[in-house]
């Protein structure tokens, strides 16, 4: 449509455009996406809802302002942390719009509490949390045996802690014999596989060669993050669930970590949890020396004791009967021990005469010519069964042969060879009467040898041929 004004000039009104209520909320989505890409925003989480696909929903306010906020499964698993109603943070995301309802909303990828570090509010909040469950406490801790065969490590079996260790293990006790479970000490599968490492040790109790009796977890100083493996929930519970002694040696000596207050025993370097473990060579062998020279002198004034009791024991007249008593023992026991020698000595004479008297039967017992008889016969039998199985599979020959015989003689095909055939009409069945088929109808004969086929003419008479 063209609209003239008043001095006769033509123009075009524009087009109205109508807008659907999903291209609109799109078109708005799209705008806000590209403008607010990467935005951080602070505020104070409230209607905090964890969903059990793992996102995480709550809405971010700061005075009578707030905006929904949504962090999806993928990136809320990586938090260190656990959030809550109330705690004030500072959020990385995209600004965008859910168009189903038309909300504006945040999708997070970045979750930090304001003031303290994500991973120092994860570490007090699980601190907390294993405390009030009384994993903590000193009443459930096991005692760390003085001197243990076997002592399983779990660390990385490139870190310079192992080194430590074991360098400490063989100075102090070479004896001593270390498993080691190499895992992760740092990262996202570090936990786990130090926790896998616990079960391992704890189910190959019982097992001779690979059962130990003190499990050393440990690895080098480093930062918070570097150590934040050792504050995972399920690291700490494998540990409580040890039914081996767990020495937690991680970090330097002012680090903590929550494997440290669950563990047995908390060592402040991987190297004095070496030194606890086990103790000295040296201390062992003077203890051992000290002991050993203390049962010396005992023995000695126990026995220098027996020895003077002895003497005022000879002396008295009692004693004297008691070796006269002791003699005429002694001297029974020498007859005793002559007559049982002589009956050895007769029993084997015995023995000796019986044997060669069964020795001279067996070398007359002429075996070749046992074994020649029952050769013979069964020879015979052999023979004689043999004729046996002839005479019947005869008889069966010729049984078999009459059957065949008669078999041939009610063989259709045996009367085909007579000259007679088999007529078929074109649907293959057998033409017994001559009304089953019409002139001009295909048929085929089967003779003996082979088929003829034909197609059926009318006759004079007017019957069929």
């Amino acid at each position: 449509m063209v609209i003239r004004d008043q001095m006769g000039l033509s123009f075009a009104p524009p087009e109205r455009r109508v807008w659907t209520v999903r291209g609109l909320v799109a078109a708005l989505r799209a705008h806000v996406e590209r403008e607010y890409a990467d935005a951080w925003v602070e505020g104070e989480i409230s209607n905090f809802r964890a969903h059990g696909s793992g996102h995480l929903y709550f809405t971010l306010k700061d005075g009578n302002a707030q905006i929904k906020a949504v962090m999806f499964s993928s990136k809320a698993r990586l938090l260190r942390f656990r959030p809550e109603d109330g705690m004030q943070v500072v959020l990385r995301g995209k600004v965008t719009i859910y168009e189903d309802r038309g909300d504006l909303q945040i999708a997070a990828e970045y979750l930090e509490p304001k003031g303290a570090g994500g991973l120092q509010v994860a570490f007090e909040q699980l601190k907390a949390k294993l405390e009030a469950e009384g994993l903590f406490e000193a009443a459930r801790k096991k005692a760390i045996p003085p001197l243990p065969g076997r002592i399983g490590i779990v660390t990385s079996a490139q870190a310079a802690a192992l080194r430590d260790i074991l360098n400490i293990l063989q100075r102090r006790h070479h004896s001593a014999n270390a498993v080691i479970y190499p895992a992760q000490v740092q990262g996202d599968l570090a936990a786990g596989e130090v926790a896998a490492g616990i079960r391992y040790f704890n189910a190959c109790q019982g097992d001779d060669d690979r059962s130990v009796d003190v499990i050393i977890v440990g690895r080098g100083g480093g930062s918070a993050e570097d150590l934040a493996a050792f504050n995972d929930e399920a690291l700490a519970r494998a540990v409580a669930a040890s039914e081996i002694p767990v020495i937690s040696a991680v970090g330097h000596e002012t680090d903590f970590t929550i494997c440290d207050f669950v563990a047995d025993l908390r060592a402040p370097t991987p190297s004095a949890a070496a030194e606890l473990v086990i103790r000295s060579r040296v201390e062992i062998e003077n203890q051992a020396e000290g002991v050993g020279e203390r049962l010396v002198r005992a023995m000695e004034r126990i026995l220098l004791e027996a020895r003077n009791e002895l003497m005022l024991r000879t002396q008295h007249g009692a004693f004297g009967r008691m070796i006269d008593l002791i003699r005429q023992r002694q001297q029974k026991l020498d007859d005793l021990t002559y007559r049982l020698e002589r009956g050895e000595r007769q029993a084997l004479e015995q023995m000796r005469r019986r044997w060669e008297m069964y020795s001279a039967a067996v070398r007359h017992y002429d075996a070749r010519r046992v074994l020649a008889g029952i050769r013979g016969e069964l020879e015979v039998q052999t023979a004689a069964l043999a004729g046996g199985m002839r005479n019947l599979m005869l008889q069966y020959r010729v049984r078999v042969e009459r059957m065949g015989r008669a078999l041939e003689m009610l063989s259709p095909l045996a009367i085909l060879e007579r000259g007679y055939a088999l007529v078929f009409d074109s649907e293959g069945k057998l033409v017994k009467d001559a009304a089953q088929v019409n002139a001009g109808q295909e048929i085929r004969a089967r003779v003996a040898r082979g088929e003829v086929r034909a197609v059926v003419k009318g006759s004079a008479e007017g019957n069929k041929v």
